[in-house]
């Protein structure tokens, strides 16, 4: 593999975390530490000594591992997170279907090794964590997978729809089994297809959860690399968290205000990512599912439920797996259970941390090191060889393929055929004036056939200059057919290859082990997370 980089700043990437990454100190009042800054990393280790809930949660996550059908692979960093001086580097996602596209892979590829750095550098034990976003009931984020095909690019969307519960809960059944046979025919036939769909079919089969179904998938990929599954998402998890739970409504109007100011904050150059509500709690119907708890006079209610203040904190007190953490109370439950270092983050997670600072203090915590994850367009031999034909950077392709098309054309070096037939013309005039003479002087009577001749040069020269601009034409189709193709691998759907392509589209090309291998090539240099990386395979 060859590495290396593009800077952030020629790429479609919010302006917050444009200067995130270059110009921290614009952004210090509204994250606690510098990603990028060895000092301050080392800062928010040794302030760390454990999760609130850490020893008991790793009983609870036994008996979870167990319910997912991981629990003999996790044995390894479930023991490794017991030791008294453990730090954990977490990072998590959504339950795509088939491990949901590139960038699920580049998080956990980087939760890894960032703690395999500072375990080293700190001599303490540290645990990559990939926290399943097992409570989310978005179904149709995440049911599609993204193959770049024999053609073109194709979101493959999975027929079924969602029911308002956690994805996490809702069983595979036989609609995905045309989904599978569409996935297939976008693939090309390797010497790894058949070991491939061994692996996806013997998680991904009817009567599975999607949740067990992704976690296996994880599992398999990752665990050998010290990975450890978490989530919340399991009833012995939610009995530790009930004062958290349950403070979140007692403490509702700080909580709100707290968030309200950070987000004002943020509102003064950049923009919200989340919206702010009257609480960060979801109330699991039994009947509608995952519905959001909000004030109802000095009560609550969600969809048809309702309770007053003293019932809802006794419903928590009950019934704790009833209730389930919206995208800011997620990462509070996350820091009370696990003793967090860091947490790696996508472009939108980082946005909507900028809103967290003062929610953590909430809580009695501190705000991680929000890492940002690495940022990678893999880049095959077919379109290396062809992207050296063409006048662009990596980053003219993520324009559109009209203007990359345009460009083209204006930059185009072509000859100025006009000029140099018309000179030719003119070189065949003149040369033929003496020659027509002496004939003329010799016969008279051939002077027509003499004109025929040279009239004859000159059709041929206009036959030849018709050749020749459709070749230049055809060399254009040609470039401008690479430039199309080129444009589809690299920015597909419109947005970075990590977006929307899945991970089996290469696992089928290039091997099952391709994502250790990545992480084994990115171990060998510095770990840079200032820059997108371009890895030519």
């Amino acid at each position: 593999m060859d590495i290396n980089g593009c800077t952030f700043s020629k790429l479609p990437f919010s302006s917050l975390f444009q200067t995130y990454i270059s110009n921290f100190s614009k952004l210090s009042s509204l994250y606690t530490y510098n990603p990028l800054r060895d000092a301050d990393i080392e800062k928010r280790s040794k302030q760390l000594k454990g999760g609130t809930h850490r020893t008991d949660y790793i009983t609870a996550l036994k008996d979870y591992h167990t319910s997912l059908g991981i629990e003999e692979e996790q044995d390894a960093p479930l023991q490794k997170l017991r030791q008294d001086n453990v730090l954990t580097v977490v990072t998590g996602q959504q339950l795509g279907v088939y491990g949901g596209p590139l960038f699920t892979v580049y998080k956990t590829a980087t939760a890894i090794l960032l703690a395999r750095k500072w375990e080293e550098k700190l001599n303490r034990p540290v645990v990559p964590v990939f926290w399943m976003a097992d409570e989310d009931h978005d179904f149709d984020e995440i049911a599609w997978t993204g193959i770049l095909g024999r053609k073109d690019f194709h979101k493959i969307k999975l027929d079924k729809e969602g029911n308002n519960f956690a994805v996490a809960d809702q069983l595979i059944n036989a609609e995905f089994l045309s989904f599978k046979e569409k996935v297939k025919e976008e693939l090309f036939d390797t010497d790894f297809t058949e070991a491939l769909w061994s692996q996806l079919q013997g998680y991904y089969k009817e009567g599975h959860t999607h949740g067990q179904a992704f976690a296996r998938l994880i599992n398999h990929w990752f665990a050998k690399e010290g990975v450890l599954i978490a989530g919340s998402n399991y009833p012995a998890v939610k009995e530790l968290l009930k004062a958290e739970l349950k403070h979140s409504i007692e403490e509702a109007d700080p909580i709100h205000q707290a968030i309200e100011k950070q987000s004002t904050e943020v509102d003064e150059g950049y923009h919200q990512q989340v919206t702010n509500g009257d609480t960060n709690l979801f109330y699991v119907s039994k009947e509608q599912g995952r519905v959001k708890i909000q004030k109802d006079g000095s009560g609550w209610k969600a969809a048809d439920t309702n309770w007053n203040h003293e019932q809802l904190l006794q419903a928590i007190e009950d019934q704790p797996h009833a209730f389930s953490p919206n995208v800011f109370m997620r990462p509070i439950l996350q820091d009370k259970l696990l003793p967090t270092l860091g947490y790696v983050a996508g472009p939108g997670e980082i946005a909507y941390y900028a809103q967290m600072k003062k929610l953590y203090h909430e809580f009695d915590l501190e705000m991680p090191v929000i890492f940002p994850r690495l940022s990678i367009t893999l880049i095959e031999s077919g379109i290396s060889r062809i992207t050296e034909k063409l006048p662009f950077d990596f980053s003219d392709y993520s324009k559109r393929i009209e203007d990359l098309e345009k460009e083209f054309v204006e930059q185009a070096d072509t000859p100025d055929l006009e000029a140099v037939f018309g000179k030719w013309k003119q070189d065949i005039q003149s040369t033929t004036e003496r020659p027509s003479k002496v004939i003329n002087e010799i016969d008279p009577t051939l002077d027509g056939t003499v004109g025929k001749t040279i009239a004859g040069f000159s059709n041929e020269l206009d036959k030849l200059k018709g050749k020749v601009y459709r070749s230049i034409k055809q060399q254009e189709v040609t470039q401008i057919k690479r430039i199309e193709k080129i444009k589809v691998n690299l920015f597909p759907d419109g947005g970075l290859q990590e977006r929307s392509v899945s991970p089996v589209y290469f696992m089928n090309k290039y091997g099952l082990d391709i994502w250790s291998k990545l992480i084994d090539e990115l171990e060998e240099q510095e770990l840079d997370l200032s820059t997108h990386h371009l890895i030519h395979l």
